[in-house]
């Protein structure tokens, strides 16, 4: 709803009949129904259907998505008017959270839906005449499962909508460009979706190496002018050039304190993870594309998800040669590979025939995306691919949890109850893939352990035994659930006949 509309919109629905007389007497009709406005606040702008400017932004996108598929080379010189369209900004404005938090200008989602319309229209034509300006970054930090800190920008909301209307036209353009194997922050992919190439990648190909691999740093080592070189392959309107740079110039503030830097692009931003894949796209991307194809003859998988990816190999020699060139060609772009996160280990259905045969020991494990990947056996003796809860991951959440239960310690027990449950469904949405129920419930037992111990803190006389803390656990944590299918059920229904890693 919007607030602040005029008395003009005020709309009248018009006198409803009256109601039928009373019974016996049909001439005498009861009172008529009092003419009423629309619900509260709704203006005459807003309750037009929001199919019609939905359709409208739709129509226009998908022309200059066919104009990019028809010619592959074609650079745009004319897309900012899709930008500033006053149906494209409210097809953004809606596609924001509105719960998040405001950058620095303290504008919540919700504030800026009073007057929508007008806001709307005044920034459509601030970008129209080049009168947008970009606001700085408020920076806040996030702990790591190391221990580290993730440095996350939080963009104010109207650099949130043009950067949201900015991706939207974008990605008309540059979805025709991605690999099939590229599947970070893309419409319609999703972390599982990535999950289950890797795995049905080593089920399916001649794979005997895998590279676990991970950009050191990549969103604060990536080179601005670089960028825009790189996107002005397809884009020449400079009007776009322009606004791009904006964001990337407006800086960072940190404590108070305005940074400008020559590189980076600050995490949280809306159109970050679409420049972090086009910079990757031709730096990483098409590299590897072009290097399998003529450098390799064995078989090679890829699948990439933003700096994290992860590639498979029949040959080791190919696999070394591969790494080596990989370096220099990161090396070339001022990116490099993670140091510690990056590994080339043998792993795949021949690793287990080895194994078989009295060769080397147990097959070694990667870890991608919060699973460590393991080689097994099914029960019919069949080579798969098994995936567990990164017990670095579980760990970390444990004392987020634990840390959390402190505070909360003399609330209520139902309401802290409905709290942990919401964190162990949430927990079961990601971690619940096939083969992972052991882990799913040492995590639900190990969350009510730390429960049990927060309840016997409260006072000296606390005594809560386990007897009736698994009547506490029975009644508020759900049990194990799987909530996603077989990788080779769900990724063949999704690529139908495409292959997910070349």
């Amino acid at each position: 709803m919007m607030n602040g509309s005029r008395e003009s919109d005020r709309v009248v629905v018009p006198e409803k009949p009256s109601n039928k007389g009373k019974a016996g007497n049909p001439s005498a009709p009861a009172e008529k129904v009092e003419e009423r406005t629309l619900a509260k606040e709704n203006s005459r702008w807003q309750i037009t259907s929001r199919a019609q400017h939905r359709k409208r932004v739709q129509s226009a996108l998908s022309r200059v998505r066919r104009a990019a598929k028809e010619d592959r080379g074609r650079r745009f010189t004319t897309l900012l008017h899709h930008v500033y369209s006053p149906d494209t900004l409210l097809e953004a404005y809606l596609s924001l959270k509105r719960d998040a938090a405001p950058g620095v200008d303290g504008v919540t989602w919700y504030d800026y839906e009073g007057g929508l319309e007008g806001r709307l229209q005044d920034l459509s034509e601030r970008l129209k005449r080049g009168a947008y300006r970009a606001r700085p970054v408020k920076r806040r930090y996030i702990p790591k499962p190391d221990g580290r800190q993730r440095p996350l920008g939080i963009t104010a909301l109207e650099d949130k909508i043009v950067q949201m209307a900015m991706t939207m036209v974008l990605n008309q353009v540059y979805e025709v460009d991605f690999k099939g194997f590229s599947y970070g922050f893309r419409p319609r992919r999703s972390q599982h979706n990535a999950l289950d190439a890797v795995v049905v990648g080593i089920e399916s190909r001649r794979v005997r190496w895998v590279l676990d691999a991970d950009i050191s740093g990549f969103f604060d080592a990536i080179d601005h002018e670089r960028l825009i070189e790189l996107v002005e392959r397809r884009i020449s309107d400079q009007r776009v050039i322009r606004l791009i740079r904006k964001w990337l110039k407006a800086g960072v503030l940190d404590d108070g304190e305005l940074v400008h830097s020559e590189k980076g692009t600050p995490q949280g931003g809306c159109i970050s993870p679409l420049l972090a894949n086009i910079y990757l796209h031709y730096v990483l991307d098409t590299w590897i594309h072009e290097w399998r194809t003529k450098e390799c003859r064995g078989d090679v998988i890829v699948v990439r998800y933003a700096d994290d990816f992860v590639m498979g190999f029949e040959d080791r020699a190919e696999a070394e040669r591969c790494l080596e060139a990989l370096r220099e060609r990161l090396r070339g772009y001022g990116l490099a590979l993670h140091p510690d996160k990056t590994k080339l280990i043998e792993f795949g259905r021949h690793t287990i025939e080895d194994d078989s045969d009295g060769g080397p020991g147990k097959p070694k494990t990667f870890n991608f995306l919060g699973f460590t990947h393991i080689s097994a056996r099914g029960r019919t003796g069949r080579f798969r691919v098994e995936r567990r809860t990164m017990k670095k991951r579980m760990r970390a959440k444990l004392r987020e949890i634990k840390l959390e239960l402190r505070r909360r310690m003399h609330e209520p027990i139902p309401e802290v109850g409905k709290w942990l449950g919401s964190v162990v469904k949430g927990h079961m949405q990601y971690y619940g893939v096939p083969l992972n129920w052991k882990a799913l419930s040492s995590f639900r037992w190990r969350i009510g352990w730390l429960w049990q111990k927060t309840l016997n803190r409260r006072s000296h006389k606390a005594n809560v035994t386990w007897d009736r803390m698994k009547r506490y656990i029975k009644r508020w944590l759900p049990e194990p659930k799987i909530c996603h299918p077989f990788p080779s059920q769900r990724l063949g229904v999704k690529i139908q006949g495409r292959s997910p890693v070349r």
